[in-house]
């Protein structure tokens, strides 16, 4: 009996090898390939680009960033009293949350201005004891608090976690450049005119930790490279962009550390190489410079500059659209440039198997895990079938390629792609839930949705 089974066992493998082989050339003969070609074409795209002013009436279709300040004294008038209302009326919030848009915050203490004025409430100055310094010198007129001041940051961290109670639980604010410190809030005092010198980093840790804490789901930046930055693993801003001198120096902090002259400490900077590469890079163009010189006549120049420093935005002051060709190959050259080269459609056991490549041309990645999504729709729009895709975008470094599966239901899809079935994928932006980046590629872009076949 038990030869009878082996020989029932034994004659069985043959159909067996059989039917594995006729398995293997079915799934591996039925695909559909299709290459894609990268687009010259110039477009904005999500938490990229250009942030011009929240307060703008009007912003042109590229944008998906605006740039909001907000000084002390305006959002806390009076102890424990914020102004939400004004702020969010001024800064047009709703508005943006309905369009879909995404906001670089700052938070400030000190703008030098024409006339002589105060940033911090009266409230906190009088606390404070006055401690200070008022100030007129070449570059404006105002007050710099003594950041020291235990008063001075016991309510700073009050003031900042009711910032992030009140608008950091929805995504609308996606980046902050710490400001908090410093005239424009850039970490940095004109001390050779008096005025007290930024604290040391125990003291600095303080005003960094209460923004940690309070915007947890935000990416934070910093003007330069703090020991804390590198810590926490921030992004950094740099307000000098299109100024060789002031930028190559910025670069030089970043890539060497070392001495902080503000303070005199001599490790106050830590060297971030390759920050950029978890981490973005904002600031503004600078205003020492015209637009014409920036846009124009130093072209060539401020676009290495911008790909040199991986830049991802820029904001408030940006680029005048009236030099339309200096407008779009800034835009061209930073953040991301995410497209697919290849997808291919293939037999799976119980349907099919979609395989892209994702590759990334811009001068720096896309820095947040938004979901992707994959779409099968019939002739009339219908999604018949929708899977996400198992791809994280922030892994995708510029001149890299990564390659992604998803396993599709639909079986017939193979033969019928781009006739009876349409394939598209779709990014969704957490805050809408919509999808709304478009791919750097050739090919049809629709409500979001960037059309394979």
């Amino acid at each position: 009996m038990a030869m009878k089974k082996q020989r029932i066992w034994l004659a069985a493998v043959p159909v067996m090898l059989i039917l594995i082989f006729i398995n293997v050339i079915w799934l591996g003969t039925g695909k559909n390939r299709r290459e894609y070609e990268t687009t010259e074409e110039t477009f904005g795209n999500p938490l990229m680009g250009y942030a011009p002013c929240a307060w703008n009436e009007e912003v042109r279709e590229d944008v998906s960033l605006l740039y909001m300040d907000i000084t002390w004294a305006e959002l806390e008038p009076e102890e424990g009293k914020y102004n939400w209302e004004g702020i969010e009326k001024e800064n047009q919030l709703e508005r943006w949350r309905k369009e879909g848009k995404h906001i670089v915050l700052r938070f400030v203490c000190d703008i030098p201005g024409k006339e002589k004025h105060m940033d911090i409430p009266e409230w906190l100055y009088e606390k404070m004891n006055h401690a200070g310094t008022w100030y007129d010198v070449e570059f404006g007129k105002g007050f710099a608090p003594d950041y020291n001041n235990e008063q001075m940051v016991a309510y700073h961290a009050k003031a900042v976690k009711a910032l992030g109670e009140h608008l950091g639980q929805d995504g609308l604010i996606s980046f902050i450049e710490l400001g908090s410190l410093g005239h424009w809030g850039e970490w940095h005092v004109n001390y050779s005119a008096g005025i007290q010198r930024l604290p040391l980093e125990s003291v600095r840790e303080k005003y960094v930790s209460a923004w940690v804490s309070a915007f947890p789901d935000a990416i934070l930046l910093m003007r330069r490279p703090f020991s804390h930055a590198a810590v926490y693993g921030m992004g950094l801003y740099n307000d000098m962009t299109g100024d060789v001198s002031e930028t190559d120096a910025w670069l030089r902090e970043i890539e060497n550390g070392g001495k902080l002259s503000q303070t005199e400490e001599p490790d106050g900077l830590t060297a971030m190489v390759d920050f950029w590469k978890t981490a973005p890079v904002g600031g503004e163009f600078t205003s020492s410079l015209s637009m014409e010189e920036i846009l124009e006549t130093n072209l060539s120049q401020t676009v290495e500059l911008i790909r040199k420093s991986h830049v991802t935005f820029l904001g408030p002051n940006i680029a005048n659209a009236s030099y339309s060709d200096g407008y779009e190959t800034i835009l061209k050259n930073m953040g991301y440039r995410i497209w697919i080269s290849e997808a291919v459609l293939s037999h799976w056991y119980t349907g099919t198997k979609l395989e892209i490549t994702w590759e990334n041309d811009g001068a720096a990645p896309f820095y947040k895990d938004w979901p992707v999504w994959l779409y099968v729709a019939d002739e009339a729009g219908n999604v018949i079938e929708e899977k996400e895709i198992p791809v994280i975008l922030s892994s995708l470094l510029p001149g890299e390629t990564i390659k992604a599966e998803t396993y599709l239901d639909t079986r017939n899809i193979l033969d019928l792609a781009g006739k009876q079935y349409h394939v598209s994928i779709g990014i969704l932006d957490p805050m809408t839930g919509k999808a709304s980046l478009r791919l750097a590629m050739t090919g049809t872009y629709e409500d979001g949705k960037n059309i394979l076949w």
